[in-house]
C-alpha cells in the first residue's frame, strides 16, 4: 500500500486530464488528413493493446491471464462496447462538432449512470441526481446556445450521445468486474477483445502506410506549423492514451478515486478551452457559463449514488 501522498496524486491526475486534452486536437488533425474515424480508432486501439501487452509482460505478468466464465462475458462486452464502439463513436463526434461540444456529449455519461442505478438496478439515490440532471441540461443548452439556431452537424450530434452510451457502459461493466479484477488485467484484456472487434471492421492491415510520411498542417491557430502523420498518430496512442492512462491509473494509489474523477469530469472544459484556443471555435460567456454548469451538474449527479462502487480506470 503507498503512503498518501496527495500533491503527488493530484500532479498525475493534471498530467493525465491535461494529455487527454490535447489529444483531441492531435485527433483532429489525423482525422482531417486522410485517417477516417474507423482506422483511427483501429490504430489507437491496437497500438495501445501492443503497449499494455509489453508493460503487463515485463512488469505485471499476472495481468496475462485470461478471465474465464462470467468475467470473461463482462470484458469481452466491456471491450467491444466500452472500448472500440466508445472509441469509434468519440472520433465520429469531434470529426463533426466543436471539439467541446463532442465531449460534453460524450461526458453525459455519469447522468446515465445515476439513472441506470435509479430506474433500473432501484439503488437508493439522493434527491440531488435531478438537480443535477437539469442543471447539466440547462447547461449543455447554454454551452451549444441552441436558441441561436445554431446547426450541428446531425451525425456528430448522433455520435456524441452514442458515445455516452458507450461511456456509460464502460462504467457499469467495469463496475461489474473490478472489484473482482485487477484493474491492469480487465484494462489489458478490454483493450485485447477491443482490438480483435475492431480489426474485424476495419484491419490495421488496410492502413495506407504511404500517408505515415506526410506532413500535415496541426490547424487552426497552428496551421503555420506541421509534422509527419506518423508523429500525430503516435502521439494518439502513446501521450495521448498510455501514458495519461497509467497517469490516472497511478494516482489511485495516492489520492482517492473520487479526486481522480472530479478532475477527468473537467476534461469538457478543457477541451473546450483547447477548441477556442487551438481551431478558433468560439466560445462566449454563456458557452463557458454553460460548460461550468454541465460539469457541475455531472459531478453533482454522479455524487447521487448511495455507496456508490469503485470506478474502472478512465479512459477517454
Amino acid at each position: 500500500m503507498h503512503t498518501p501522498k496527495p500533491a503527488l496524486g493530484i500532479g498525475l491526475v493534471v498530467l493525465g486530464a491535461a494529455l487527454f486534452i490535447i489529444n483531441a486536437g492531435a485527433s483532429r488533425v489525423a482525422l482531417r488528413h486522410g485517417v477516417d474515424p474507423t482506422m483511427l480508432t483501429t490504430v489507437r486501439v491496437t497500438f495501445t493493446f501492443l503497449v499494455l501487452l509489453l508493460v503487463a509482460a515485463l512488469f505485471r505478468r499476472t495481468a496475462l491471464r485470461p478471465p474465464s466464465g462470467r468475467l470473461l462475458a463482462l470484458v469481452i462486452a466491456h471491450g467491444v462496447i466500452g472500448v472500440a464502439v466508445l472509441q469509434w463513436t468519440y472520433f465520429m463526434a469531434i470529426d463533426r462538432l466543436p471539439v467541446g461540444m463532442a465531449l460534453l456529449l460524450e461526458f453525459q455519461a455519469p447522468i446515465l449512470v445515476a439513472l441506470w442505478a435509479r430506474v433500473v438496478q432501484k439503488q437508493e439515490v439522493r434527491p440531488r441526481l435531478w438537480v443535477g440532471l437539469s442543471l447539466a441540461i440547462v447547461g449543455l443548452a447554454a454551452a451549444t446556445q441552441v436558441w441561436s439556431g445554431a446547426h450541428f452537424n446531425s451525425v456528430g450530434i448522433a455520435a456524441g450521445l452514442a458515445a455516452a452510451i458507450c461511456f456509460a457502459c464502460y462504467f457499469l461493466l467495469g463496475e461489474a468486474s473490478v472489484t473482482q479484477l485487477d484493474p491492469m488485467r480487465m484494462v489489458l484484456w478490454s483493450f485485447g477483445v477491443a482490438t480483435v472487434a475492431i480489426n474485424i471492421a476495419s484491419p490495421v492491415t488496410s492502413f495506407d502506410t504511404a500517408l505515415l510520411g506526410h506532413h500535415v498542417s496541426l490547424l487552426g491557430r497552428l496551421s503555420g506549423w506541421s509534422a509527419p502523420l506518423w508523429l500525430v498518430l503516435a502521439w494518439v496512442v502513446l501521450l495521448g492514451t498510455v501514458v495519461p492512462f497509467f497517469a490516472e491509473l497511478s494516482a489511485l494509489s495516492f489520492v482517492r478515486a473520487t479526486t481522480v474523477t472530479m478532475f477527468a469530469m473537467l476534461e469538457p472544459i478543457g477541451v473546450s478551452a483547447l477548441g477556442w484556443a487551438w481551431f478558433g471555435e468560439s466560445l462566449g460567456v454563456i458557452a463557458v457559463i454553460g460548460c461550468v454548469a454541465v460539469v457541475a451538474g455531472i459531478l453533482i449527479a454522479q455524487s447521487a449514488r448511495v455507496g456508490q462502487p469503485v470506478e474502472p480506470p478512465l479512459v477517454t
